[in-house]
């Protein structure tokens, strides 16, 4: 077979089966004709490791055939310095994207999280992540693509760290699947925004507002549930979660704790005042209903306690003020009486002493009130 050019492709008619037209002056180039009449040009060789590889170059008449050449010469320069252009061609191929990576990510790791962070993860990934990197192979995502995005989220700062965090957590995950080198992760040393913590604690005097609202609320016998809950909330410095999932056979009031099988930090008992248990003691129970604090649908719980808690909180003049904000006043209260960060901690149900230590900053308060009451006495003051 002669030197491979377009006027033999073009005049050599298809046959019964695929036709193989060799190249005579490069080893392996070829071009395949199919009995439909399609002509194609390939590149035969061997890898180092004695694999065969027959990798497509492309369709005549989309390149010519001298452009198919240079290319399979291209080719062969990389097979003589021990790489494989077809090998990684179809790593290429089958690498994913970043959407990919998400819906693995999502069964095969996130399933095993808390329902509450399961959708936290499957919210970034929607909002933030995909719209922007979503069509990006993973083997290919780079620094500059990162810093791309999180600077594209700089008015979100926390939304933004967080996709980041959920990225890293991803493409380190990637690694172990092999879509990636080891210790290539593009999200390392990307600076994570500033947040601007929010700490809202209750006054006292906000404190009794509050209390005295909820029991106006309760005479008036208007959403029960939603009123014992808060004052739950506001008594024990549980989470939200924590008290609209609280179920009967977790209440040891014998003991004075609740025993919850399940919190954002797992099993974990929760101490009771005399106060807190007085309001278990108020609360009605629903037969046939598992849960404390009962929902609108037969044996479910509450869901939500935005409406009722913005209401009561507008009401008396706290409109800055969350249900999250509840559990701070909890702990603030608890380190003015003197209490240290890790009783405190332990109370709030936290792992790490770096979330407790949030609060250090108010345990110098009241020592500052008694120097300054020192300093009036010795000054004259009365």
């Amino acid at each position: 077979m002669p030197k491979l050019t377009k006027k033999i492709v073009e005049s050599t008619l298809p046959q019964d089966k695929d036709l193989i037209l060799w190249d005579s002056e490069m080893s392996g180039f070829f071009c395949k004709i199919t009995p439909a009449g399609k002509k194609s040009y390939f590149l035969y060789y061997r890898t180092q490791d004695r694999r065969q590889r027959r990798p497509k170059i492309g369709d005549h008449g989309i390149m010519t055939c001298e452009q198919a050449r240079n290319i399979a010469q291209r080719w062969l320069l990389e097979v003589s310095q021990g790489n494989d252009p077809s090998g990684e061609r179809q790593e290429q191929r089958s690498n994913p994207t970043i959407k990919e990576l998400s819906e693995q990510y999502m069964k095969e790791y996130a399933s095993r999280k808390k329902a509450s962070t399961y959708k936290e993860d499957e919210r970034l990934w929607k909002n933030n992540i995909l719209p922007i990197l979503g069509a990006l192979k993973v083997s290919s995502l780079s620094k500059s693509d990162i810093a791309r995005f999180h600077q594209s989220l700089q008015h979100f700062p926390v939304a933004a760290n967080r996709a980041l965090a959920l990225l890293s957590k991803a493409l380190n995950l990637a690694e172990l699947w092999n879509y990636r080198p080891n210790h290539s992760n593009p999200c390392r040393h990307i600076k994570k925004y500033t947040e601007q913590k929010r700490e809202r604690f209750l006054s006292q005097e906000e404190t009794s507002r509050l209390i005295e609202a909820l029991e106006m609320e309760l005479q008036g016998k208007e959403n029960i549930w939603a009123i014992y809950a808060i004052r739950l909330l506001l008594m024990t410095g549980c989470r939200r979660g924590e008290i609209l999932t609280l179920k009967w056979d977790e209440v040891d009031l014998e003991n004075q704790c609740l025993r919850l099988r399940d919190s954002k930090t797992g099993k974990k008992v929760v101490y009771l005042s005399t106060p807190a248990i007085s309001i278990f003691r108020l609360i009605p129970r629903i037969k046939g209903n598992p849960y404390v604090i009962c929902g609108d649908k037969e044996g479910a719980h509450l869901i939500n306690l935005q409406k009722p808690w913005k209401r009561i909180r507008e009401k008396i003049g706290l409109d800055d003020v969350r249900l999250h904000d509840l559990r701070h006043t909890f702990a603030s209260i608890a380190v003015s009486n003197g209490l240290s960060l890790p009783i405190i901690g332990a109370l709030l149900g936290h792992k790490q002493t770096q979330t407790t230590a949030r609060y250090a900053h108010l345990i110098g308060q009241p020592l500052i009130e008694a120097s300054e009451k020192i300093g009036g006495k010795i000054m004259g003051g009365k």
